[in-house]
């Protein structure tokens, strides 16, 4: 009697949440149009803050950890700014003199400029000031993505074993909107400026790029990756979203975006 009782509340549990996660998640295959447009395959997410639900094309690829790449360089504004490795956003640190292959990188930067560029050799030096202890002790606390940041302090979200997925990119941004991470209002403030992208009469974006560079073998997709993640802020409503893609070449970076503003503009939420 009670093998079958047992039995009978495990049936109705998974039943109910099946129920839920049918009506909370919701796959748009029509969103795959741009994506055969821009010539790559890949994935959207969005959640809808005020509603409390999910939709996007390729849900399964969602729920697969990719190598976060520069898309890390929120997280690691936000620890460099609590631990004082850096004052705030318009302390300069000096380039180093290395001629890089991106030429914007080739001159001395604040966090405004390094996020806007996406600097690598900046966020390098900020990871090792904060140091591996504590740049564990804020992964672990703030739960970010498997939490292995083994590959090096300077290289581990570029090439190491961090990974995250298309939904737990969506929550660290849910919680750096509400203020509910473990830093100060004043670090979240300041990331949350460095992070705008648009700003209209009807709506603030603030978002970040991310592209892994090389082939992970440690990944399902053998090709290098790329990452648009952000969110929307509106009057009467916060929409976020994380667009993936596979970079077969290089060319195919630059995809990230469009195909993001433009099912954002499908579904009425930016124009």
């Amino acid at each position: 009697m009670k093998i079958v009782l047992l039995l009978l509340l495990f049936t109705v549990t998974i039943g109910s949440y099946a129920s839920y996660s049918k009506e909370q998640w919701k796959e748009r295959p029509d969103l795959k149009k741009y994506f055969k447009e821009a010539g790559v395959e890949g994935s959207f997410l969005l959640y809808d803050l005020k509603q409390d639900k999910y939709l996007g094309y390729n849900l399964k690829r969602t729920k697969i950890g990719f190598i976060p790449a520069s898309t890390y360089k929120i997280f690691n504004s936000l620890v460099a700014l609590e631990t004082g490795v850096i004052r705030d956003e318009k302390e300069i640190l000096k380039w180093d003199g290395i001629e890089r292959k991106i030429s914007s990188w080739n001159q001395d930067q604040d966090l405004q400029s390094a996020i806007r560029n996406s600097t690598v050799w900046f966020y390098q030096e900020l990871a090792r000031r904060i140091g591996q202890e504590r740049m564990q002790h804020y992964v672990d606390l703030a739960h970010y993505g498997n939490r292995n940041i083994n590959g090096g302090i300077d290289r581990f979200w570029l090439d190491g074993d961090i990974r995250v997925t298309s939904e737990e990119q969506i929550d660290l941004l849910v919680k750096l909107h509400l203020n509910k991470l473990p830093f100060s209002a004043r670090t979240v403030d300041i990331v949350k400026n460095i992070l705008i992208n648009e700003k209209t009469d009807r709506y603030t974006l603030r978002a970040k790029t991310g592209w892994s560079g090389v082939p992970d073998k440690k990944q399902t997709s053998p090709t290098p990756i790329g990452w648009w993640v952000g969110y929307v802020e509106r009057k009467d409503n916060t929409y976020f979203f994380a667009t993936n893609i596979d970079i077969t070449k290089d060319e195919d970076a630059k995809a990230r975006i469009p195909i993001t503003k433009n099912i954002l503009r499908d579904l009425a939420i930016i124009e």
